[in-house]
């Protein structure tokens, strides 16, 4: 958007906000934003994506937002974890930039900027309520209610306002959902809302909602053609990783097969975390749960017993379960969407506002043989972003160009009609939304700061539309590759002479976003 087009929409907003003023004495017309967030969704996961999942596990009100509004098919993050993710959104800076480069280390720097802050003082009512794990207090924000660290699916304990802590009975995405409705209703009604509605789901323990339990027990499930990945032909890096279905899915914590279940069937490794989220039930909720559970437990702990499962076999149940945990785990979520909507629809808000459905990084189903997140590859590098904004986005569209979260802060204020401070590195998604042919980035940077949590290294990555590249500093290793002839991702061309010419050209852009966005060195091995 030119700089014109940014001023005349400053002065619609100014003009509008006159007139209420003048007609009504109290209307501030400009528009509503409803973000409603969750935790690790993969977009093979909502089948607005059209992705493997898509006739098997539907996500009928998301797929609802993206009918009457946009999917962007190439939404990305910045750095695959979510407290980073969620310091991306806030300042619209990369990771490195806003300080909270990874989930350990101290809270979020809450002197600087943030687009909470500046919505707050440009006169919307904000509130977020949910996930925040941030391991600080909001600010900016008119109202909130929030998980402590990554809060828990049942019976869990919000943060109030006050800084005490109460725990409510219930599924946290059905809770999270009320009480935004609940704020929706007490809110400011002479002023336009910001409200975050951040979900933990579908997060790992993937523990559904009771009444999902058993949602897809009789579906096929499509398995990834990358289950039994051998890490060949790429950084010897990968092989090293400990977020594999097969070693490292924990069999009470992520398989729901709890030790005193067992009897005296010896599982293999690993079983360290316990049962943490089945121990914060009730008595009444274990019921439920043990009755779905117990029966399909002990069909497979007798069917183990005989030492007949190759090992095949048992990755591949183990994927099962995973796999309709964490799809019924999504139902919640894809409900609360429904709800949301819904309520906007029941009180004339729908035409005025715009609502957005991402998640703070993808997911690996399966793919890779893996269940986690991190790695620069597709699967966790990516994000859904579907947006509806009756009247400007173009219904069932669906813009290709590359978006990253770095972007979310300047679009919520150029939506409001705010000044975007020049420290912001994204750029506003409001001109992709009318569609307009604008100049628009060519390339993504990426950078992951853990320090080998899951035993995933650093790494540093550069993304075209049809190329990645990969820098591994753990092992000087750059890995290249070609995402239309190789879209799993499956052999690095980079040693290939034929891409010599490509991979000389992808280090220029790839050093040359590092000095755009100012990026720190890489760290010493």
């Amino acid at each position: 958007m030119s700089s014109l087009d940014r001023i005349n929409r400053r002065l619609f907003f100014v003009f509008g906000l006159i007139v209420a003023v003048a007609t009504t004495g109290f209307a501030d017309e400009r528009p509503n934003i409803l973000f409603i967030f969750s935790d690790d969704h993969a977009i093979n996961a909502i089948s607005a994506y059209e992705g493997p999942l898509t006739e098997v596990a539907p996500t009928p009100n998301i797929d609802r937002l993206a009918k009457e509004g946009a999917v962007f098919l190439n939404s990305f993050c910045g750095n695959s974890i979510c407290g980073p993710s969620r310091a991306t959104i806030l300042t619209g800076k990369h990771s490195h930039k806003n300080g909270f480069m990874r989930n350990t280390g101290k809270g979020f720097d809450q002197s600087q900027w943030t687009v909470a802050k500046a919505m707050q003082a440009g006169g919307y009512n904000t509130a977020v309520i949910g996930k925040w794990h941030l391991k600080t207090t909001p600010l900016g924000f008119d109202h909130w209610e929030v998980f402590p660290g990554q809060g828990s699916y049942y019976n869990p304990v919000f943060i109030q306002p006050d800084g005490s802590t109460k725990r409510f009975e219930g599924y946290a995405t059905d809770l999270t959902t009320q009480k935004a409705v609940n704020w929706l209703e007490q809110r400011d009604s002479s002023k336009p809302f910001f409200l975050m509605c951040q979900h933990k789901a579908p997060h790992r323990t993937f523990a559904p909602a009771l009444r999902h339990l058993g949602s897809f027990d009789d579906v096929v499930i499509p398995e990834p053609e990358t289950l039994f990945d051998d890490y060949k032909y790429r950084s010897q890096t990968l092989a090293g990783n400990e977020m594999e279905i097969d070693r490292h899915f924990d069999w009470a914590y992520d398989a729901k097969v709890r030790k005193d279940e067992r009897g005296d069937v010896k599982l293999p490794a690993p079983d360290r975390y316990g049962t943490p989220e089945y121990n914060r039930m009730t008595d009444k909720q274990k019921q439920v749960w043990d009755a779905h559970f117990g029966p399909k437990n002990q069909e497979f702990l007798d069917r183990f017993a005989t030492g007949e499962m190759t090992h095949q076999e048992l990755v591949r149940w183990k994927y099962r379960r995973y796999m309709r945990n964490y799809l019924s785990t999504v139902k919640a979520v894809d409900e609360s969407v429904g709800t949301l909507l819904k309520y906007l629809d029941d009180h004339g808000l729908a035409e005025n506002t715009l609502v957005i459905y991402s998640s703070d990084q993808g997911f690996y189903l399966g793919e890779h043989g893996w269940y986690d997140k991190r790695w620069m590859f597709e699967e966790s590098f990516r994000m859904p972003f579907v947006a509806r904004w009756p009247g400007v986005i173009q219904p069932e569209s669906r813009p290709s160009q590359l978006i990253q979260n770095i972007d979310y802060a300047p679009t919520f204020l150029e939506v409001a009609g705010l000044n975007v401070p020049d420290e912001i590195q994204g750029q506003s998604l409001v001109s992709l939304m009318e569609g307009k042919e604008v100049d628009w980035r060519d390339s993504l940077y990426y950078a992951y700061y853990e320090l080998g949590e899951h035993a995933v290294p650093q790494h540093f990555g550069v993304r075209t539309m049809q190329h990645k590249l990969i820098h591994f500093p753990v092992s000087n290793e750059w890995n290249l590759f070609d995402l239309e002839a190789d879209p799993l991702e499956m052999r690095s061309v980079h040693d290939d002479a034929s891409y010599a010419s490509l991979l000389d050209s992808m280090k220029q852009e790839f050093f040359r976003l590092r000095a755009h966005y100012d990026a720190p060195p890489f760290p010493k091995q």
